[in-house]
């Protein structure tokens, strides 16, 4: 899909047609170039399973990320022992995250009681925030879903970049949880399991499965070298969102995401059998995250292909 809905108008009718293929069943996923304000009021109500939302975090900056090769190129970099090493950018991808906090906390209300409408009653929310904006959204999720509908504060932990002189370096990302209704989906079994601190203490049958995970989850950022980066200034990793999606939905269901970025929770919703409805207004970012899932959908279908029976006779 090709068509870019109106600024503050509603969708275009191709992307209204695709949304529509999703939530009846019909497709399997969709992203739409459009303000996730319009594509939210383009759903039905309660015909979500899962929402996460990672908006952003009103850090009053342009965020920017370069990739850079290095061996080649104009411009220069110091390295190790006052070495220089020539480099030349491949890619530059930003974005603005400038809005006053008062506006950006206003304009996330909006969105989040459209998320509410349109989550099913047994459906979830993760919110994805940080040091910025966590205290103040807790309440906002409080007054729109209620207190007594809080699951969990998860806490992102990584340990990447540079420390603070002069106090603790901020090193964690906060997801804060929330249900619609009295029941929600939470499926233990699903959920990549991880080593014990003390495998000693455990015996070895204990330590060879692992332990489910707690509330704090660490886990490194996507690294500047990985296959899996995308360019993308503020790229999620694909485990985090594979937990989030196979812990809190089944096979089928349909999962929401109306800050896409670059669609790494279109990219854990396809693995794991389950639909998509992505939304995002920066045209990179929905050209980098429809590439991103069109070369996914391939390497899935590549190996239904091959686990089909007779394909290995007539390779």
């Amino acid at each position: 899909m090709t068509s870019r809905s109106a600024p503050g108008g509603r969708l275009a009718p191709a992307d209204l047609e695709a949304v529509g293929a999703v939530v009846t069943g019909k497709g399997q996923g969709t992203i739409v170039e459009a303000d996730n304000l319009d594509l939210l009021a383009a759903l039905p109500d309660g015909c979500v399973d899962l929402a996460y939302a990672d908006p952003p975090f009103a850090t009053g900056r342009v965020r920017r990320l370069e990739r850079i090769r290095t061996g080649e190129g104009e411009r220069v970099r110091p390295g190790f022992a006052g070495r220089q090493y020539r480099f030349e950018v491949v890619s530059d991808h930003a974005y603005a995250d400038t809005t006053p906090l008062d506006e950006h906390l206003d304009a996330l209300e909006l969105r989040v009681r459209e998320i509410h409408r349109v989550l099913a009653p047994h459906g979830s929310l993760y919110l994805h925030v940080d040091w910025r904006t966590s205290h103040h959204v807790r309440l906002m999720l409080d007054e729109i879903f209620g207190p007594e509908r809080f699951l969990n504060e998860l806490i992102w932990a990584y340990d990447y970049g540079g420390r603070s002189p002069d106090r603790w370096p901020k090193k964690h990302d906060t997801i804060l949880w929330y249900a619609k209704g009295e029941t929600w989906r939470f499926v233990r079994e699903a959920i990549d399991r991880i080593p014990y601190l003390a495998p000693d203490l455990v015996g070895p049958e204990k330590a060879a499965r692992g332990k489910l995970p707690t509330d704090v989850w660490w886990m490194t950022i996507v690294p500047p070298a990985s296959k899996e980066r995308t360019g993308y200034p503020t790229q999620k990793p694909i485990r985090l969102l594979e937990r989030i999606v196979a812990a809190s939905s089944l096979p089928g269901d349909l999962i929401l995401d109306p800050y896409a970025g670059s669609g790494t929770t279109g990219v854990a919703a396809a693995r794991l059998g389950r639909r998509w409805v992505l939304g995002d207004r920066n045209t990179e970012a929905v050209a980098i995250a429809r590439r991103r899932l069109a070369a996914e959908l391939e390497t899935i279908e590549a190996a239904r292909a091959a686990a089909e029976p007779g394909a290995a006779e007539g390779a």
